[in-house]
């Protein structure tokens, strides 16, 4: 299951976030801010896959993707593939592209409902749906 989907620019600034599960705002920021820590501190030759078992606990796994001035993240459990995470986060960024023409951070900013409702919340409805249709 997806737990939240995080998108920040390089500077740790968050553009998009969709938490899942409750967090309250203080325990969002604080995880932000070590999910930056972590990506920001790596180098671009190195895995996409970050092991994060001190930010989130056991049982959690972590996805991103470095594109221009943004970074993607897709956090998530173990019942969960991390390279479909990862290509996941492709499909994301290209359903992004159609809807916005070459998207950037601004695209994301100043439409955040139509990105936040129309893309993202699709994109987990489907993941639900898949569940459903093929765990059963």
């Amino acid at each position: 299951m997806i737990r939240a989907v995080i998108v920040m620019n390089t500077q740790g600034k968050p553009r998009l976030l969709r938490f899942y599960e409750f967090q309250p705002p203080e325990k969002q920021k604080e995880l932000i801010r070590s999910i930056y820590g972590v990506l920001s501190s790596r180098a671009d030759n190195v895995s996409n896959f970050v092991k994060t078992d001190a930010i989130f606990g056991q049982d959690t796994r972590v996805v991103y993707k470095h594109l221009a001035t943004l970074y993607f993240v897709f956090v998530f459990d173990s019942s969960e593939n991390e390279l479909a995470m990862l290509d996941l986060i492709q499909v994301f960024v290209e359903t992004l592209e159609r809807c916005f023409k070459n998207v950037c951070e601004l695209d994301l900013v100043f439409n955040f409902s139509k990105v936040l409702l129309a893309v993202l919340d699709n994109f987990n409805l489907c993941n639900w749906l898949k569940k459903l249709l093929f765990d059963n």
